[in-house]
């Protein structure tokens, strides 16, 4: 049986990656919902509707756990996915919390980098609020690296002067943690890194992700039975062109550098 990694376009590759490293022995089906992409910028409710499409058709492939490796789709729709069902079902969330461990000794503060949508949402609200005590957590929201990103667009000069227009109403000095709260800002970690202080750690959950359904997939000794095969769907198509295909390898191959 296979794990199922769904994300609304590439960035939930920065996942399946950390997944690979630690289970190896595993087969994988990766849905890209490119048809609906972004997701960080719709209403929740059109956003749920897309979600559940997307899961009814990976479930009817025999799967064993299902990544919902998007911190928007997470934040909109993970309680309804749990309830309607029964397979393993792992979810993905901005790493406020180990940022504000790490930050807080210094008397620095955390940016949250992330959707609109994710920014705004209940769950992260809740999360920021229960461990936020000392008011050092600052949100912003990066869209544009979602447009970067599927364009396949890793090109500095494209993607700095973009972050610098964002960056610029902050003090950078200011910051111990940066929170990569999209799966697909990793991609972007390496040129993110650079416009900080050297000593401003960049972090993302997708490490965290991995390892929850690691454990969670042994409690049920459900582990193994793979070799590492990947078959990639764009909104229920399988994805054949070779191109396509190419582009996705090499991708994988730079996470794996970066991550």
């Amino acid at each position: 049986m296979n794990i199922a990694v769904f994300d609304s376009g590439i960035g939930g590759m920065t996942v399946l990656q950390q997944i690979r490293k630690l289970m190896p022995n595993e087969d994988f089906l990766y849905y890209a919902d490119t048809a609906h992409i972004p997701y960080g910028e719709k209403p929740k409710n059109e956003l749920k509707t897309y979600i559940f499409e997307a899961v009814d058709f990976l479930v009817a492939h025999d799967i064993k756990a299902l990544v919902v490796a998007c911190n928007t789709a997470t934040s909109a729709a993970i309680e309804d996915l749990r309830k309607n069902y029964s397979i393993p079902i792992i979810g993905i969330e901005p790493a406020v919390k180990p940022a504000v461990i790490e930050s807080e000794p210094e008397k620095k503060k955390v940016l949250v980098m992330a959707t609109r949508l994710t920014l705004k949402e209940e769950k992260y609200h809740r999360l920021v609020e229960r461990i936020d005590k000392h008011d050092i957590v600052n949100p912003l929201p990066m869209p544009k690296l979602v447009e970067f990103a599927e364009a396949f667009d890793f090109n500095p000069d494209d993607i700095v002067p973009y972050l610098q227009k964002q960056l610029q109403p902050f003090d950078l000095n200011q910051y111990g943690t940066v929170v990569l709260g999209c799966t697909h800002f990793p991609i972007f970690k390496d040129i993110i890194e650079q416009q900080f202080p050297k000593e401003t750690h960049v972090i993302d959950g997708s490490l965290g992700t991995a390892q929850n359904l690691k454990r969670t997939l042994e409690a049920l000794h459900q582990t193994g039975g793979g070799n590492g095969k990947i078959t990639f769907f764009k909104s229920g198509v399988t994805v054949k062109d070779e191109e396509t295909l190419a582009l996705y390898e090499q991708l994988l191959e730079k996470l794996n550098a970066i991550l």
